[in-house]
């Protein structure tokens, strides 16, 4: 007894026993969802009892979710059922430098320590479950290692005390699990080799869709209500009560009939009340979970809006709920969510802003500047999404770029001015002087804009020039030529100008931000001098659309 004693302490095995978290919650996402997808696969790995079981044992685990979704604490619990060792291998340990299972090759103490506990697993070749962590920070070669082990051969080769062997565990009980998290930071270094992918059964903790999608947001409230000091009694109590207090809470179809546990009045009444808040919290976590998903599968290249950061799991779930009271009114609610959130999105440093008003719209709480300063910041990420497909060195080319966008811009002012101008028969009036200058100023602008390309190109330049001076004189001699009914003279400028000045200030502020967009869009121009013919031709037929979107909308002032 005491040799096994001080070879168990040696050996270190008590670290290898799996330890059921106390807060452990079997709910019905875990029965009815995780348990059969699971079972199936250990079943392939590792044998099942009965006639029906399978000789050719093969296959790995692969479970993915964004972090504290309980990836490790669920297999925990399975293999401490079992009545197997649980090898845990934490994959930032190994880190990316790692390729070998010798652990003579491992560049530090820490991921030397994690190579010998695997290579024990291997010597130990039964009754063993290998748990590779967050494998999202392990180099793809080094997972190869394990390609030949999940196939029906079940072969790998180890390092044990300095010797190497061949580990034959056909017809051993060993399952191999890995996890990870694909939507880290780290994600562009997260590889799986194909072979191994191939052999693979992987399932998303955090996005259970489909028939069984209510039973997952169900989960959130199941594993909350141990932080809750309200609701931790009902942990140990029937889950039928469970449920009946959440339908109570949901749509009050509950009956206190139904409830099996004896509870009083008071105590239900304020489980009830919390429950609702907790249900509340749930939306708002699940929508950031939804949106942290989508944003994270985005490649970079097909962004609209800067990458969402923030994330929605049981992790964060628990966190609010601990501090969730009956007594709470809808206010101090919101209040300590949008707290909770504002301290979790400090660690984004730069991308702290942007995060929290993505927050605050899923939420449906943007005030009006909030909105407004949102719709700026995603305008300028998409202009300088464009600005990177095309190379910070070739001018010409962000020029075109720039002024394939005039396009989209003026569609704006189109689609503002039928909204201002809509208003004019509402009677509102601004400065009418002020709005005149600043209209004036800003076509004088583009004037400026427009005459800096003739500038800027060579001998090509001069037809431009000249269609924009031919637009300019056929709009005047059609002025001439259609005089108003009372033989008036053609309307002036300054006519012109007093039908403007009736536009709203929000419709102007909007031109004026066009008109200083549209002359920062012309400045790349003056420093390519020497475009070739090619990149000229696709200049003049933007610029010929420009004009013509222009003349459109004078018209429609006019008309007006």
């Amino acid at each position: 007894n005491e040799f096994v004693e001080i070879t168990r302490e040696t050996m270190r095995l008590d670290e290898f026993r799996p330890r059921v978290l106390t807060s452990f919650v079997r709910n019905r996402l875990l029965d009815e969802v995780y348990l059969p997808v699971i079972g199936d696969n250990l079943a392939k790995q590792m044998g099942e009892a009965g006639e029906q079981k399978r000789t050719d044992r093969m296959g790995l685990l692969m479970l993915v979710s964004p972090p504290g979704y309980g990836k490790t604490t669920l297999m925990e619990y399975i293999a401490n059922r079992l009545g197997i060792i649980f090898m845990k291998i934490n994959g930032p340990a190994l880190g990316h430098q790692v390729t070998s299972l010798d652990p003579d090759s491992a560049p530090n103490s820490g991921a030397r320590e994690e190579v010998k506990k695997l290579n024990l697993s291997l010597e130990m070749g039964d009754n063993v479950m290998i748990y590779l962590d967050d494998i999202q920070h392990c180099n793809p070669e080094f997972l190869q290692k394990f390609i030949s082990l999940c196939d029906a051969q079940r072969k790998i080769e180890g390092v044990y005390q300095g010797v190497t062997r061949t580990y034959d565990l056909r017809g051993k009980k060993v399952a191999v699990v890995m996890a990870g998290n694909p939507y880290t930071e780290s994600g562009e270094k997260f590889q799986i080799p194909d072979m191994l992918s191939n052999r693979a059964d992987i399932y998303n903790l955090g996005e259970v869709i489909g028939e069984h999608s209510d039973v997952f947001e169900m989960s959130y409230l199941e594993n909350c209500m141990t932080s809750n000091p309200v609701l931790n009694p009902l942990s140990s109590r029937s889950q039928n009560d469970v449920y009946t207090i959440i339908q109570m809470a949901q749509d009050g179809t509950g009956e206190r009939g139904d409830l099996e546990g004896d509870y009083s009045v008071e105590a239900l009444n304020e489980m009830v009340s919390t429950m609702k808040k907790l249900i509340r919290v749930r939306d708002v976590i699940l929508s950031v979970n939804r949106e942290y998903i989508n944003s994270a599968a985005q490649s970079d290249e097909y962004r609209v809006e800067p990458a969402f950061k923030l994330q929605g799991s049981y992790r964060n779930m628990n966190r609010i709920a601990e501090k969730v009271i009956a007594v709470m009114n809808d206010s101090e609610l919101e209040a300590l969510i949008v707290s909770n959130y504002e301290n979790d999105a400090q660690t984004l440093t730069s991308d702290t802003e942007a995060n929290l008003l993505k927050f605050r719209e899923l939420m449906g709480i943007l005030k009006e500047d909030e909105l407004q300063r949102w719709n700026d910041i995603k305008k300028s990420f998409r202009k300088n999404q464009q600005l990177k497909s095309v190379g910070g060195e070739d001018r010409l080319s962000q020029a075109i770029l720039q002024l394939s966008n005039v396009g989209e811009g003026l569609q704006d002012i189109r689609e503002t001015m039928d909204t201002g101008i809509s208003r004019l028969t509402e009677g509102k009036e601004s400065n009418i002087d002020q709005h005149a200058n600043t209209f004036s100023e800003r076509f004088q602008h583009l004037a400026e804009s427009l005459n800096a390309i003739q500038d800027a190109l060579t001998s090509g330049t001069k037809d431009v020039t000249s269609l924009f001076e031919q637009s300019i004189q056929s709009r005047r001699e059609e002025n001439a030529a259609t005089p108003s009914a009372s033989e008036e003279p053609p309307p002036t400028l300054e006519d012109k100008i007093t039908v403007v000045n009736k536009i709203p200030r929000s419709l102007l502020n909007v031109l004026e931000t066009q008109f200083d967009l549209m002359q920062g869009w012309m400045q790349p121009l003056m420093t390519s001098s020497h475009a070739n013919q090619a990149e000229f031709k696709e200049l003049k037929t933007l610029i010929n659309r420009c004009l013509k979107d222009y003349n459109a909308l004078i018209n429609r002032v006019d008309e007006e």
